[in-house]
Protein backbone atom coordinates (compact mmCIF):
# COMPACT_ATOMS: atom_id res chain seq x y z
CA UNK A 1 0.00 0.00 0.00
CA UNK A 2 1.24 3.62 -1.15
CA UNK A 3 1.89 5.77 1.71
CA UNK A 4 0.42 8.97 2.13
CA UNK A 5 2.48 11.88 0.75
CA UNK A 6 3.63 13.90 3.48
CA UNK A 7 1.99 17.40 3.75
CA UNK A 8 4.78 20.49 3.28
CA UNK A 9 5.85 22.79 6.24
CA UNK A 10 4.79 25.55 4.69
CA UNK A 11 1.45 25.26 2.60
CA UNK A 12 0.63 26.89 -0.47
CA UNK A 13 -1.55 30.29 0.84
CA UNK A 14 1.50 31.09 2.79
CA UNK A 15 4.09 30.42 0.35
CA UNK A 16 2.23 33.16 -1.90
CA UNK A 17 1.43 35.41 0.60
CA UNK A 18 5.34 35.54 1.39
CA UNK A 19 6.21 35.41 -1.95
CA UNK A 20 4.22 38.26 -3.00
CA UNK A 21 5.10 40.93 0.01
CA UNK A 22 8.44 41.83 -1.25
CA UNK A 23 7.58 42.75 -4.98
CA UNK A 24 4.13 44.68 -3.86
CA UNK A 25 6.36 46.72 -0.84
CA UNK A 26 8.65 47.68 -3.38
CA UNK A 27 6.27 48.68 -6.07
CA UNK A 28 4.80 50.70 -3.67
CA UNK A 29 7.55 52.21 -2.29
CA UNK A 30 8.85 53.61 -6.35
CA UNK A 31 5.54 53.99 -7.60
CA UNK A 32 4.90 56.55 -4.69
CA UNK A 33 8.61 58.40 -5.22
CA UNK A 34 8.22 58.72 -8.49
CA UNK A 35 4.20 59.96 -8.28
CA UNK A 36 2.35 56.84 -9.85
CA UNK A 37 -0.26 57.34 -7.14
CA UNK A 38 -3.03 54.79 -8.47
CA UNK A 39 -0.46 52.38 -8.52
CA UNK A 40 1.16 52.93 -4.94
CA UNK A 41 -2.67 52.69 -4.09
CA UNK A 42 -3.17 49.56 -5.67
CA UNK A 43 -0.38 48.01 -4.19
CA UNK A 44 -2.23 49.26 -0.80
CA UNK A 45 -5.21 47.95 -1.44
CA UNK A 46 -3.83 44.51 -2.31
CA UNK A 47 -1.39 44.32 0.73
CA UNK A 48 -4.27 44.93 3.18
CA UNK A 49 -6.42 42.18 1.43
CA UNK A 50 -3.45 39.41 1.81
CA UNK A 51 -2.21 40.54 5.27
CA UNK A 52 -6.20 40.19 6.41
CA UNK A 53 -6.89 36.85 4.49
CA UNK A 54 -3.29 35.73 6.22
CA UNK A 55 -4.11 36.87 9.82
CA UNK A 56 -7.36 34.38 9.04
CA UNK A 57 -5.30 32.10 8.16
CA UNK A 58 -3.01 31.95 10.88
CA UNK A 59 -6.24 30.88 12.77
CA UNK A 60 -7.93 28.28 10.83
CA UNK A 61 -4.93 27.42 8.40
CA UNK A 62 -2.80 24.66 8.08
CA UNK A 63 -0.55 23.97 11.70
CA UNK A 64 2.56 25.74 10.84
CA UNK A 65 0.83 28.22 9.44
CA UNK A 66 -1.36 28.98 13.10
CA UNK A 67 -0.33 31.60 15.36
CA UNK A 68 -0.95 28.97 18.10
CA UNK A 69 2.05 26.81 16.69
CA UNK A 70 4.66 29.32 16.55
CA UNK A 71 3.85 32.10 18.41
CA UNK A 72 5.95 31.22 21.95
CA UNK A 73 6.01 32.63 25.62
CA UNK A 74 8.63 34.81 27.10
CA UNK A 75 10.39 31.67 28.36
CA UNK A 76 10.99 29.96 25.37
CA UNK A 77 12.16 32.99 23.65
CA UNK A 78 14.49 33.53 26.26
CA UNK A 79 15.58 30.02 26.50
CA UNK A 80 16.16 30.45 22.31
CA UNK A 81 18.20 33.29 22.62
CA UNK A 82 20.31 31.89 25.45
CA UNK A 83 21.45 29.02 22.61
CA UNK A 84 18.65 26.54 23.29
CA UNK A 85 18.66 24.69 20.23
CA UNK A 86 15.06 25.38 18.61
CA UNK A 87 13.91 21.54 17.11
CA UNK A 88 9.95 22.19 15.95
CA UNK A 89 9.48 23.08 12.67
CA UNK A 90 8.59 26.31 11.38
CA UNK A 91 9.33 29.40 13.10
CA UNK A 92 11.17 29.67 16.24
CA UNK A 93 10.08 31.61 18.89
CA UNK A 94 11.81 34.69 17.73
CA UNK A 95 11.05 34.15 14.26
CA UNK A 96 7.71 33.86 15.50
CA UNK A 97 6.99 36.99 17.17
CA UNK A 98 8.67 39.06 14.09
CA UNK A 99 5.84 37.76 12.23
CA UNK A 100 3.54 38.74 14.02
CA UNK A 101 5.54 42.61 14.08
CA UNK A 102 5.67 42.29 10.44
CA UNK A 103 2.02 41.55 9.82
CA UNK A 104 1.05 44.33 12.37
CA UNK A 105 3.12 47.33 10.67
CA UNK A 106 2.10 45.42 7.23
CA UNK A 107 -1.61 46.41 8.49
CA UNK A 108 -1.12 49.74 9.91
CA UNK A 109 1.16 50.86 6.55
CA UNK A 110 -2.01 49.76 4.85
CA UNK A 111 -4.88 51.04 6.85
CA UNK A 112 -3.24 54.07 7.58
CA UNK A 113 -2.90 54.42 3.63
CA UNK A 114 -6.84 54.55 3.46
CA UNK A 115 -6.99 57.60 5.80
CA UNK A 116 -3.64 59.31 4.29
CA UNK A 117 -3.60 62.73 2.41
CA UNK A 118 -0.74 64.45 1.64
CA UNK A 119 -2.57 67.63 0.04
CA UNK A 120 -0.24 67.35 -2.98
CA UNK A 121 -0.18 64.20 -4.66
CA UNK A 122 -2.36 61.89 -3.10
CA UNK A 123 -6.03 61.50 -1.11
CA UNK A 124 -6.84 58.18 0.38
CA UNK A 125 -10.16 56.70 -0.16
CA UNK A 126 -10.99 57.43 3.39
CA UNK A 127 -8.85 60.72 3.59
CA UNK A 128 -12.50 62.54 4.18
CA UNK A 129 -13.05 60.78 7.38
CA UNK A 130 -9.36 61.57 9.35
CA UNK A 131 -10.83 65.41 9.92
CA UNK A 132 -8.37 67.15 12.06
CA UNK A 133 -6.20 64.36 12.50
CA UNK A 134 -5.07 64.27 8.58
CA UNK A 135 -1.59 65.46 9.31
CA UNK A 136 -1.23 63.20 11.80
CA UNK A 137 -2.20 60.15 9.79
CA UNK A 138 0.47 61.11 7.01
CA UNK A 139 2.91 61.56 9.28
CA UNK A 140 2.46 58.27 10.86
CA UNK A 141 2.11 56.81 7.52
CA UNK A 142 5.79 57.72 6.45
CA UNK A 143 7.00 56.86 9.70
CA UNK A 144 5.52 52.86 10.23
CA UNK A 145 6.56 52.58 6.15
CA UNK A 146 10.43 53.18 7.50
CA UNK A 147 9.97 50.81 10.49
CA UNK A 148 8.54 48.26 8.13
CA UNK A 149 11.74 48.65 5.62
CA UNK A 150 13.98 48.09 8.97
CA UNK A 151 11.66 45.20 9.76
CA UNK A 152 12.46 43.92 5.70
CA UNK A 153 16.00 44.48 6.39
CA UNK A 154 16.34 42.54 9.96
CA UNK A 155 14.75 39.51 8.22
CA UNK A 156 16.79 39.57 5.34
CA UNK A 157 19.73 39.58 7.74
CA UNK A 158 18.49 37.11 9.56
CA UNK A 159 17.94 34.63 6.74
CA UNK A 160 21.32 35.15 5.58
CA UNK A 161 22.80 34.61 8.87
CA UNK A 162 20.83 31.11 8.98
CA UNK A 163 22.11 30.55 5.60
CA UNK A 164 25.80 31.06 6.50
CA UNK A 165 25.14 28.86 9.35
CA UNK A 166 24.08 25.42 7.08
CA UNK A 167 20.39 26.31 7.78
CA UNK A 168 18.50 27.25 4.19
CA UNK A 169 15.06 29.31 5.13
CA UNK A 170 14.65 30.23 1.90
CA UNK A 171 14.24 26.60 0.03
CA UNK A 172 11.46 25.29 2.25
CA UNK A 173 9.68 28.59 1.97
CA UNK A 174 10.13 28.33 -1.84
CA UNK A 175 8.96 24.13 -2.45
CA UNK A 176 6.97 23.83 0.89
CA UNK A 177 9.60 21.38 2.40
CA UNK A 178 8.30 17.83 3.91
CA UNK A 179 7.01 18.20 7.40
CA UNK A 180 7.44 15.15 9.87
CA UNK A 181 4.27 15.54 12.07
CA UNK A 182 1.90 14.12 9.25
CA UNK A 183 -0.75 16.35 9.53
CA UNK A 184 -3.32 16.71 6.94
CA UNK A 185 -3.68 20.47 5.81
CA UNK A 186 -6.47 22.65 5.78
CA UNK A 187 -7.62 22.48 2.23
CA UNK A 188 -6.36 25.70 -0.13
CA UNK A 189 -9.90 26.46 -1.14
CA UNK A 190 -10.56 27.47 2.51
CA UNK A 191 -8.11 30.50 1.98
CA UNK A 192 -9.82 31.19 -1.41
CA UNK A 193 -13.05 31.92 0.25
CA UNK A 194 -11.34 33.96 2.93
CA UNK A 195 -9.24 36.18 0.42
CA UNK A 196 -12.02 36.92 -1.26
CA UNK A 197 -14.03 38.07 2.20
CA UNK A 198 -11.03 40.02 3.16
CA UNK A 199 -11.19 41.69 -0.62
CA UNK A 200 -15.12 42.21 -0.24
CA UNK A 201 -14.56 44.02 3.41
CA UNK A 202 -11.98 45.99 1.30
CA UNK A 203 -14.60 47.15 -1.07
CA UNK A 204 -17.25 48.02 1.36
CA UNK A 205 -14.72 49.68 2.65
CA UNK A 206 -13.80 51.63 -0.51
CA UNK A 207 -17.37 52.16 -1.14
CA UNK A 208 -17.79 54.70 2.10
CA UNK A 209 -15.33 57.07 -0.29
CA UNK A 210 -17.42 60.20 -1.80
CA UNK A 211 -15.93 59.15 -4.99
CA UNK A 212 -16.37 55.69 -6.82
CA UNK A 213 -14.15 52.98 -5.08
CA UNK A 214 -11.84 51.34 -7.41
CA UNK A 215 -12.68 47.55 -8.86
CA UNK A 216 -11.26 44.76 -6.68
Amino acid sequence: MQRPTPPPIWDLPVRLFHGSLLPLVVTAWVSAEEGYMDVHAWCGYTVLTLVSCRILWGLVGSQNARFTTFVRGPRAIIAYLRGSEWSGEGHNPVGGWSVLLMLGLLLSQGMSGLFNADDISFSGPLAHLAGDFADDVHEWHEFNFNLLLAMVGVHIIAVLAYLRRGKNLILPMVTGGISGHGRAGTPTWLALLLLGACAALLWWLLSLSPRPPPFL
